[in-house]
């Protein structure tokens, strides 16, 4: 079991992850399985800075956002192993992804992942988000950790 008291706020979050505003998409974790399974969210405001350009007359979270919360959640699965602590997590590859709905202003985008494969500095996690209990994203997030 984890030495982490869940849930996990942002200040435990940011001492996980290296991303900061406004970059850093995953405002709380309910369950933590380290290396294993994670369960968290982010509440979604019209003040983020994305909202601006991406269609202002009727917002949509971008969907690489959606993809980029995810694999932050994925993060801190993996670096909250001893083994991977401080170490930087990035992208390898997207596989299987599908969007399945929309993410707006006001929407508490809710999130897991299971990580299914981590071997040396490679792995490879399934995913899921939704909003009010209805998938808008699902696929599998391959990374690497420097």
């Amino acid at each position: 079991m984890s030495d982490w008291k869940l849930p996990l706020y942002a200040e435990d979050i940011r001492r996980i992850l290296p991303h900061r505003y406004p970059l850093l998409l995953v405002d709380r974790v309910t369950e933590l399985e380290p290396g294993k399974r994670i369960a968290g969210y982010k509440l979604v405001s019209a003040n983020e800075p994305q909202f601006q350009g991406h269609f202002p007359e009727y917002s949509l979270m971008p969907g690489v956002l959606i993809v980029e919360a995810m694999a932050q959640l994925g993060g801190i699965a993996v670096l909250t192993l001893p083994e991977c602590a401080g170490k930087l997590p990035m992208f390898a590859g997207i596989d299987r992804l599908r969007f399945r709905g929309q993410v707006r202003p006001g929407d508490r985008l809710d999130m897991w992942v299971e990580i299914d494969r981590l071997r040396g500095s490679m792995g490879k996690g399934h995913g899921a988000a939704s909003v009010d209990g209805r998938t808008v994203c699902e696929g599998e997030i391959l990374f690497a950790l420097a």
